[in-house]
């Protein structure tokens, strides 16, 4: 018995002493979960792209035009004069958020007023883009994609996943703060 207690803290002693092994990482491509996802989301916005024109259709009384970042707008009141905001330019709007059919999901009371410094603090990006859309008092409609709103999260409350939007905007105050001339 006793050669046998030896025998075992003799291997006991000399198996402890060893380095562990490293074993070699796997590599698994994500490429075709990526490719997956790149397509899934194709396929959502050409989706949320025909529901957009469908709502345009249905609202002859605004003149819409598409955007280069996927949104459309058009305006509700138009002001000739007064000059866009541009990057630093301090801005006060009030808006509201509703689904493509109309319906009110948030209304400017939920909402509040807003007061932005333009690209310089974080923002929504519908409401970034759109607000740039936008001169003083004018007040704009505009239909945003999933993408540019709450995306595939929602904001865990009325706005569900991957839902396309219609936001109205008001643009209440624009304080320039830049002094170069905007030309649009």
């Amino acid at each position: 018995m006793r050669i046998l207690t030896i025998f075992f803290l003799a291997f006991l002693s000399l198996v402890s002493c060893q380095e562990p092994i490293a074993r070699k990482p796997t590599y698994q491509s994500n490429q075709l979960n990526i490719q997956a996802s790149v397509e899934r989301n194709k396929k959502i916005n050409r989706q949320q792209q025909q529901l957009i024109a469908q709502a345009i259709e249905k609202d002859s009384l605004l003149d819409f035009q598409s955007s280069a970042y996927g949104y459309w707008f058009a305006l509700e009141r138009k002001v000739p004069t007064k000059s866009k905001p541009i990057m630093g330019d301090e801005v006060t709007f009030s808006y509201k958020i509703q689904n493509l059919s109309g319906e009110i999901i948030y209304d400017e009371m939920e909402l509040g007023e807003v007061n932005y410094l333009v690209d310089k603090e974080d923002l929504l990006p519908a409401l970034r883009y759109a607000i740039k859309e936008l001169k003083e008092t004018e007040i704009g409609v505009f239909l945003m994609p999933s993408f540019l709103g709450f995306g595939y999260q929602g904001d865990g409350d009325k706005i569900g996943i991957n839902q396309p939007l219609r936001f109205t905007i008001q643009l209440n105050s624009l304080k320039k703060t830049s002094t170069r001339v905007d030309s649009k």
